[in-house]
């Protein structure tokens, strides 16, 4: 096969080779089966905040339900035997209009949690925006990425010292931009995650991007040393010698020293109490840019006055988002936000899109809705749990090959030829 099929004809040449010796893909290659597998092998504290979406997980089938709204109108006779996916983004040329979303505490999902998905993102060249709850400090994962493209998220702390030392380490990191998730000032109701009695972060899971921060190590000295001797303590359980371990192994250090030490159950302590700021307004956003040199994009935005004064107030981007459903119940799903967003920024700074996003047809539909790019979350989650590194690559691979084939199969050669006139409403 020729080197400018595109990498959908070069992906199916892989599997349809492979396939002839018997071999056939890691991870199923369609987001279906991949949930259901994943399903079969990830335990249930890791399955139920995966895939958990909030109250009634409404949101989450909206989500969905978004993207069957619409239908592709192919045209044929069109030479399309050459096809650029690809798309500029804050200066850098991505391979297609797709970034890797942040998902916190994936070592719930595979061991090397982060880092696996790093050097996946690397091996395809598509951006990482590292989680603000991640596994692995950013600089490990920054450092498995060489030159390729990495975004870091924020979650507005209470200590404004905080959000400067990350923003100061992600302009180290070589991080891009910074994805300041604002639907998340609080926790939202999650029955996956209660009826477990399962939150990641209190069990010491996901702070690791805190405990590598010098500031953030400072304020958990800071509250050891006040807090004094500890009282009489209830006879542990089971579940909390395993959460004290688990806590002990998020701390830098030896795990005996830290099983003796104060410090990690301070810390799991100090990030619940300041890891989110509900008090944010429209008037901090000033401060905030004053911080960074680095482009700022706000996600979480669903409303087209958000929208407007997000873009008045000088950011550089918006994400369209309900954070996978995981926040508000019956909230509007993104992709039918999307386009009020859009009128409403009128081209002034680059809307894309996260929820719902589960193949490359559906960054198809999202990019000719008008998104720039799109942000992926649980499909290559799942190919983490499933196979590790191999798994999230491969996802990566199949999203962008069956974009590359949706565009060419529709009549199209690149990216800026599409719009919704290539859509019908069903």
């Amino acid at each position: 096969m020729s080197a400018g099929a595109g990498t959908g004809r070069r992906r199916q040449d892989e599997v349809y080779r492979a396939g002839v010796y018997g071999r056939r893909p890691t991870v199923p290659t369609v987001h279906t089966r991949l949930a259901a597998a994943a399903g079969r092998k990830l335990t249930a504290r890791a399955l139920g905040y995966v895939a958990g979406g909030a109250g009634g997980e409404s949101t989450v089938r909206a989500d969905r339900a978004a993207f069957d709204r619409w239908q592709v109108v192919p045209r044929v006779l069109r030479d399309v035997s050459a096809r650029d996916t690809s798309v500029e983004l804050f200066g850098r040329r991505l391979p297609a209009p797709l970034l890797l979303g942040p998902v916190g505490a994936l070592e719930l999902v595979h061991r090397d949690a982060d880092l696996a998905v790093a050097r996946a993102a690397a091996a395809t060249g598509v951006p990482m925006v590292f989680s603000n709850q991640a596994s692995v400090p950013m600089e490990t994962t920054a450092a498995a990425m060489g030159d390729s493209p990495r975004w870091m998220q924020l979650y507005w702390s209470t200590s404004d010292e905080l959000v400067t030392s990350m923003l100061r380490r992600a302009e180290a990191s070589g991080c891009e931009a910074v994805v300041v998730t604002l639907d998340t000032t609080m926790l939202g109701w999650r029955p996956r995650d209660l009826d477990l009695g399962h939150l990641p972060f209190a069990l010491g899971k996901g702070i690791a991007q805190y405990t590598s921060d010098p500031v953030f190590r400072r304020l958990v000295e800071e509250r050891a040393a006040a807090a004094g001797p500890r009282g009489p303590q209830p006879r542990p359980t089971a579940a909390a010698v395993a959460a004290m371990v688990g806590m002990a192994r998020a701390w830098p250090g030896s795990l005996r020293e830290n099983l003796r030490s104060p410090l990690p159950r301070a810390a799991v302590e100090t990030f619940l109490g300041i890891y989110s700021r509900p008090s944010i307004t429209w008037t901090d956003l000033a401060w905030l840019r004053a911080q960074t040199r680095l482009p700022l994009l706000l996600k979480g935005v669903l409303h087209p006055d958000d929208a407007r004064q997000a873009v008045d107030a000088g950011v550089d981007g918006l994400v369209v988002s309900t954070h996978g459903g995981r926040q508000v119940d019956r909230s509007i799903g993104a992709l039918d936000a999307l386009p009020d967003v859009l009128a409403a920024v009128d081209g002034r700074v680059p809307v894309l899109l996260d929820s719902g996003v589960r193949s490359g047809a559906d960054v198809f539909f999202a990019v000719a809705l008008g998104a720039r790019a799109c942000l992926l979350g649980r499909s290559y989650v799942y190919g983490l749990g499933l196979a590790g590194e191999a798994g999230v690559r491969q996802v990566v691979e199949d999203v962008v090959g069956e974009f590359d084939l949706t565009l060419g199969l529709s009549g199209h050669t690149s990216v800026d030829q599409l719009s919704p006139a290539v859509l019908r409403r069903s």
